[in-house]
């Protein structure tokens, strides 16, 4: 079990710097520039507007809904001791490709400006049919930005289940990230139990928001599933041993879809707002507040008009609650603050107290993406290196996270996954 103290712990030291230090890969080759008409700024989103914490909070309010024990234990008795997150990374059979062996068509969803610094691309065979989703590290899990002695990179994955004709898969890859030359990782299929823990079923959603914080991965549940939030041990990962599509108890012992590792749910938090509430659909932590926070934005379509926003949690400071939310007596956790942000197709989203930065998905007759970085004072966009242009962001990246003690934002789009200094963005957003 991680010491819970640690998450405090700053090592900045040179041998990490030259770790994560990367050089910047050469993209004006690898991306294809956008052209002017389709630079011209027309969208600037504006300030950040606050919005009261009493009407936020009527529709934000979550409930936690904790999975009982009992059903735990049970399903611990029927599969095994559970194994860790080390265990999970002796066992990568899986090796990413380094940036030189990405196809230019891979190349193409990475941003312009700022320049990738770190470049991966997940094997087609792998994902074929799999959708990307949300990326958390252990910078998430824990300030010193390892978990235990590894580096890891959790990446999320949804996929339509064919085997059942309806719903839908969840998985997370594993990613040992020790070594940045040399990425290996394995599948582990995120799963509910159900029958007071007799069995389980796959998680039914999208993984567009996941944060990994202590020992706990909250991760997004949308319409499918029913549920705002759910909530993960990362100590309670359990061994599949039958091979097959199937998911949950089989004859012969436990399927988990082909994978050899299934995460099941230890507690959800279920929305209260009712129809037009605010669902959580990208989440990040936010450390630079007090208590640390969990940031939450909806997803609104691009163009249609609608304002997305933008809102927090404040995370538990009760040793045995670490990783899950603050909540009242009653279970309740609601919105320590909240915006509005008039930027559409508001997808990604990451937080530094007051300052917010969101994506953007390409739109109609664009190449690629933009990211703001706003605040209740105006916003700007990371740009190409001309005031004009503010397409210059990945095409599509559903959540950003920042990987504090290395000073790095992870995120993927497609089959690429990618980081970059949190300076270089601040700075081509000047």
């Amino acid at each position: 079990m991680k010491q819970r103290g640690r998450h405090r712990r700053r090592r900045r030291g040179r041998a990490l710097r030259a770790f994560l230090a990367g050089t910047a890969l050469a993209l004006t080759a690898a991306a294809t520039m956008i052209s002017a008409s389709q630079a011209t700024v027309t969208d600037d989103p504006g300030a950040l507007e606050p919005l009261a914490r009493s009407a936020v909070a009527r529709q934000a309010r979550l409930t936690e809904e904790a999975v009982p024990p009992g059903s735990l234990d049970r399903l611990t008795a029927a599969m095994g001791t559970p194994v860790g997150v080390g265990e999970v990374l002796a066992d990568a059979d899986r090796t990413l490709r380094a940036a030189p062996d990405c196809a230019s068509g891979e190349r193409r969803a990475l941003p312009v400006a700022p320049a990738a610094t770190r470049v991966y691309c997940w094997n087609a065979d792998d994902t074929h049919g799999w959708q990307p989703g949300a990326v958390t590290t252990s910078g998430d899990a824990d300030g010193d930005g390892r978990w235990g002695a590894h580096r890891v990179v959790l990446s999320g994955w949804s996929a339509p289940d064919h085997a059942t004709g309806g719903g839908r898969l969840a998985r997370v890859a594993f990613v040992d990230a020790d070594d940045p030359g040399h990425l290996s990782y394995t599948w582990v299929l995120l799963a509910i139990p159900v029958e007071g823990g007799l069995d389980y079923r796959a998680l039914a959603s999208h993984v567009s928001g996941m944060v990994w914080y202590r020992n706990r991965l909250l991760v997004t549940a949308d319409d499918g599933d029913r549920a705002g939030l759910y909530v993960f041990d990362l100590d309670r990962v359990q061994r599949a041993g039958v091979a097959g599509r199937a998911v949950g108890r089989v004859p012969g012992g436990w399927s988990a879809h082909g994978e050899r590792y299934v995460l099941p749910a230890v507690a959800a938090y279920r929305l209260d707002g009712g129809p037009g509430a605010p669902r959580p659909a990208a989440l990040s932590l936010d450390r630079s507040t007090t208590p640390d926070s969990l940031v939450a934005a909806e997803w609104t379509l691009p163009g249609d008009g609608r304002h997305a926003r933008l809102w927090r949690y404040s995370l538990s400071t009760v040793p045995q609650r670490a990783g899950l939310l603050s909540t009242d007596a009653t279970g309740r956790a609601e919105p320590t603050g909240a915006y509005e942000t008039r930027a559409s197709g508001v997808r990604g989203v990451l937080a530094r107290g007051d300052t917010w930065y969101v994506t953007r998905p390409a739109g109609s007759g664009d190449e690629r993406g933009s990211l703001w970085r706003q605040d209740p004072d105006g916003a700007r966009a990371a740009r190409c290196g001309d005031e004009s242009t503010q397409r210059c962001w990945s095409e599509g990246t559903p959540s950003l996270s920042y990987w504090e003690e290395t000073g790095e934002v992870w995120t993927q789009s497609g089959r690429v996954l990618f980081a970059l200094p949190m300076a270089a963005l601040d700075d081509a957003a000047e």
